[in-house]
């Protein structure tokens, strides 16, 4: 019988090589004579141990790593692959402290699974939720949704259930014309162009088990109506476009896709479309322009994507780990996921720990721990030991939170409450050595850069904030700058068209009020 091996195929795996470490192991139980099965799965989000290579000993699944290729000589002399002892042994992942502690319902297959296999799916709980959609009337699958809490997990945390009712209820975007309800072409399209800094969570989910995607897209047709969904996916993410694009092709095999998904007489068609750097295409609306085959710029509202979306019909937009929770949702039902999180956050949020940490990775918890836990308990404190001066969750829109915020709880009314967000839960840390005007500055830089320019407080106005800062830390009249840059951002946030100049005073602002010292 031959003994299977596990290695990650995910990027960060990849970065650190695990390609090397999967092709040493292959050669040397070739060589050795011994039968294994070696499978490319997705990460566990234990990043400081990448790569982690998992072996299914007669004992249980019993983790190796940080591995090298140079360690894989050894690593067959003890015999790894019976799961014995060894330096880089970490046991069984799963009996962990920083592992069991989780809440992996959208991640509990990730890792654990091959991501392609229709069959291993299956055999992990998968497409469970779409059985069961498929025996519910739309409206029926629709209010689960609703009933779960689910807010969209890309940043606006807007209730998916409402979202979904209005393009269920769409009816044709032009009343003038005789075109029936029945006849729209309702889309499903889902945000992939996962552009903030320090979040990789989307990215993990379609290395690591994109027929998760795959189902709740399905899924989230069938409710609405759709027959048709785009995947529109950064360019920068070449192993999940390969994995999607697998997963796909195997699920139409399944009988998963197609003109008749699972024999239930219903259609959904899937497919994965490029996008080409822009940071603003993961604007919905820029989004769809983009989809379309146009320049990607931010449209206006009303109306909304809702009513007149994509190609101006009634269209769900959703991100990546939004359409993968609606799965458990489907199988498990919306009470089960809302008993997950406290106040308005129901279920769980996969958090993604970056910066200067001992400890980076993906942690999915229920919406409630405190920042002080997710930066110490999970993270490890600062990988330099210095002191955690400053954290900014949310992205590079997302404000600057000082140690005097730490206890805040993660949960979306408490941080809009101190004037943060926890957007798309990337979490970046940085010690005392950070310079707080410089990262100010950064915001207003990168909002320069990555306007579509469509507007002008964000058009200009990003670029005057460099000039404003540039003399603020040049010692330049500071006190009538700093007026001048908060003046600035105020128009930006109440005049930019999209959440790009909308928000990217709230870092300079933050760093302002909290880091003062660092613009003198």
């Amino acid at each position: 019988m031959s003994v299977k091996i596990f290695v990650p195929n995910d990027a960060t795996a990849l970065a650190l090589g695990a390609e090397a470490v999967a092709r040493a192991i292959a050669a040397e139980a070739k060589q050795r004579g011994i039968e294994i099965e070696l499978i490319r799965n997705g990460s566990r989000g234990l990043f400081w141990l990448e790569p982690l290579v998992e072996v299914a000993s007669p004992n249980g699944r019993v983790a190796y790593g940080p591995v090298t290729a140079a360690d894989v000589n050894n690593l067959f002399d003890a015999g790894f692959v019976s799961g014995n002892a060894h330096p880089l042994a970490q046991g069984d992942i799963a009996d962990s402290a920083w592992f069991k502690q989780q809440d992996r319902l959208t991640f509990a297959r990730v890792g654990i699974t091959d991501p392609l296999s229709v069959e291993d799916y299956i055999a992990h709980g998968g497409y469970r939720g779409l059985e069961r959609a498929l025996t519910l009337a739309s409206a029926d699958i629709v209010k689960e949704v609703t009933d779960s809490g689910l807010r969209g997990r890309g940043g606006a945390a807007f209730p998916a259930g409402i979202k979904w009712k209005t393009v269920y209820d769409a009816s044709a975007p032009d009343a003038s014309k005789s075109t029936t309800s029945a006849s729209i072409q309702k889309y499903i399209v889902c945000n992939a162009d996962e552009g903030d800094s320090g979040t990789f969570s989307d990215r993990m989910l379609m290395e690591g088990d994109p027929l998760c995607l795959v189902e709740g897209m399905t899924i989230a047709g069938i409710a609405v109506g759709a027959t048709r969904g785009y995947i529109y996916l950064r360019s920068e993410y070449p192993h999940a476009q390969r994995a999607l694009n697998a997963a796909i092709a195997n699920a139409y095999k399944a009988g998963y896709l197609g003109a008749n998904v699972r024999g239930s007489g219903k259609r959904f068609d899937l497919e994965v479309r490029l996008g080409a750097g822009a940071y603003i295409c993961g604007e919905e609306t820029s989004l769809l322009d983009s989809l379309e085959g146009k320049r990607g710029q931010v449209r206006f509202k009303p109306p909304l994507p809702a009513i007149k979306g994509l190609f101006a019909q009634p269209t769900v937009i959703n991100n990546v780990i939004t359409l993968a929770s609606v799965p458990i949702i489907l199988d498990k039902g919306g009470a089960y996921y809302r008993d997950y999180g406290i106040g308005r956050s129901r279920g769980t949020l996969p958090l993604q720990l970056a910066g200067n940490l001992k400890r980076t990775g993906l942690v999915e918890k229920a919406f409630g721990l405190t920042l002080r836990e997710l930066l110490y308990d999970y993270g490890g404190g600062s990988l330099s030991g210095r002191p955690i001066r400053a954290v900014q969750v949310g992205g590079p829109l997302g404000a600057y939170m000082p140690e005097s915020q730490f206890d805040t709880v993660v949960d979306y009314e408490a941080f809009a409450a101190i004037g943060a967000m926890l957007g798309h839960g990337g979490i970046v840390a940085f010690d005392d050595t950070v310079d707080m005007a410089e990262q100010a500055r950064y915001a207003m830089e990168f909002c320069a850069i990555e306007s579509c320019g469509k507007c002008t407080p964000c058009r200009i106005g990003s670029t005057r904030g460099v000039e404003v800062i540039d003399r603020i830390r040049a010692g330049i009249e500071r006190d009538k700058n700093v007026e001048t840059l908060n003046d600035l951002c105020n128009t930006m946030r109440f005049g930019s068209l999209c959440a790009l100049g909308g928000l990217t005073p709230d870092p300079v602002v933050s760093a302002l009020k909290y880091f003062a010292e660092d613009f003198a």
